[in-house]
């Protein structure tokens, strides 16, 4: 028989006595600390790391997210009364400074499998740029003084000297971009006249750069000529008149013309030009100074050198493509038209500094022995490497993830397979580079949630995504790299909730 005791044991729960505050917001608001009661908690430590106007603004901030919880209901009195506390309020003003003070430009794990990724710095520089910069880059450098005679001198003389040397120009100079190496040529060879250009080169690259948005703001005049898929040499000579200054040709770099489609070789624009006295601009972009075809890249970018045989006056290039040197623009072609651009006053607001000087005189080096390149320079290493080698490193990489946790407990699934890749930054747009990848599979992530982890790891690890696949390109990866990747898995994988 049931005694009284048991009958209360059937009886309903008795309803959630809420504590002080719950279900009103005001009166939670009420509870939070005073600025300076938190502020008053910081100690030495804290005060070096930041001074306490900064705490101050931190603090104040991470105040006011603590009322937008609570405003919106995300928070209740009892979450509340740790997330109140000076020490609580204090950590949260801390992550937000250390955050400002981590460094912005930092390394990162290209494994896109674009060996020229613009976004992420485009070509990663040879170990030789490296050691130079560490070597000669502290102190003082012999930049525009003269040590024979004391007296000063082109501070570009020395990369100049190798771009004699690679290219046959009889004279060279450099800016800080190849954006500003097209502004200053026209401006210093143009300003106030005309410049012929076929309309299918009116090229628009990344940043929305425009050729004819150059053209009007170097101060000289556009004159299309052709159609958008063919001009010939007659279209040119039409055009000349006595405003014509320069005949201009730009190549293409990110995109191609396929089909029913012509121009006009640069030695026949030369030869048009010579015969009227007005001279070429040719604007390569990529900026080849060896032939890709025989390092065994599937398609071929102008070299600097065919232009420079073939009579034009001034070519204008990336230091930072296909040189794989520091970002730079180039110009290099006759005496006179070299002079025109350095004696031009935008000249001084262009010109490269000494550290960028440093690093493209030690990558050009490398170019005097073309045989080495997929030794010494890292975009030929990496344009040049074959698929069963992509496939090898893919499948080593693989088996190091498979020894990771995610992996082990199912959580994420890893295979090797092929790939393509590409070159990048507009040079070679058609050319598809067999490589190879590592693709993951998350049980409860999202492949674009998985991608975006692996960003989040220091260093960031930049990967594709696509057929619901993160893929990890081999291709594109630095000696090192594989560390990095397998520790960045390992924390993706763990729970993020």
């Amino acid at each position: 028989m049931p005694t009284a005791d048991d009958s209360d044991l059937t009886a309903p729960l008795p309803p959630p006595t809420p504590p002080a505050g719950a279900g009103n917001p005001q009166a939670l608001l009420r509870t939070l600390p005073p600025v300076n009661d938190v502020l008053d908690s910081l100690d030495d430590a804290a005060l070096e790391l930041a001074p306490r106007a900064e705490w101050l603004s931190e603090v104040r901030q991470a105040l006011s997210d603590v009322r937008a919880k609570i405003l919106s209901g995300a928070i209740g009195p009892v979450v509340l009364e740790k997330s109140r506390t000076p020490a609580a309020l204090i950590a949260g003003a801390r992550r937000r400074i250390e955050r400002k003070r981590d460094p912005g430009c930092v390394r990162v794990v290209n494994a896109t499998g674009v060996v020229l990724h613009t976004n992420l710095g485009r070509a990663a520089m040879p170990p030789a740029a490296h050691a130079a910069l560490a070597a000669e880059g502290h102190g003082y450098q012999l930049l525009a003084a003269d040590a024979a005679l004391g007296e000063r001198s082109p501070r570009e003389r020395h990369v100049e000297a190798l771009f004699q040397q690679l290219t046959g120009c009889e004279a060279a100079t450099v800016v800080n971009n190849n954006a500003a190496a097209t502004m200053i040529a026209l401006a210093a060879l143009a300003e106030g006249r005309e410049v012929i250009v076929a309309r299918g080169q009116l090229v628009e690259i990344g940043g929305a750069y425009r050729i004819p948005d150059v053209m009007r703001q170097s101060g000289a005049t556009l004159r299309e000529v052709g159609t958008t898929n063919r001009v010939h040499l007659r279209d040119y000579e039409n055009a000349i008149n006595e405003k014509t200054a320069l005949i201009m040709r730009v190549h293409t770099s990110n995109y191609r013309v396929e089909g029913f489609h012509g121009e006009v070789s640069i030695e026949d624009m030369v030869k048009l030009a010579r015969s009227y006295d007005v001279k070429v601009v040719d604007d390569l972009g990529s900026g080849a100074l060896v032939s890709l075809d025989r390092q065994g890249l599937p398609d071929e970018e102008p070299l600097i050198s065919s232009s420079i045989d073939a009579g034009v006056d001034l070519i204008t290039a990336s230091g930072d493509k296909l040189i794989g040197g520091p970002q730079m623009g180039i110009l290099v072609g006759s005496r006179e038209c070299v002079a025109r651009v350095r004696a031009h006053q935008l000249y001084r607001a262009v010109r490269c500094g000494k550290l960028s000087l440093i690093a493209m005189e030690a990558t050009l080096r490398l170019f005097l022995h073309p045989d080495k390149l997929d030794e010494t320079h890292p975009t030929y290493r990496m344009l040049t490497g074959r698929q069963d080698e992509m496939l090898t490193r893919a499948e080593a990489l693989r088996e190091r993830l498979a020894s990771t946790a995610p992996v082990r407990d199912g959580a994420i699934t890893v295979a090797a397979e092929k790939a393509g890749d590409a070159v990048g930054a507009g040079s070679l747009p058609t050319a598809v580079l067999p490589g190879a990848a590592v693709t993951l599979a998350a049980k409860d992530i999202e492949a674009g949630e998985l991608a975006r982890r692996l960003r989040a790891h220091r260093p960031p690890v930049f990967t594709t995504v696509h057929d619901h696949l993160v893929h990890v390109h081999v291709r594109t990866l630095q000696p090192g790299d594989d560390d990095v990747v397998v520790a960045a898995v390992e924390s993706a994988g763990k729970d993020h909730a």
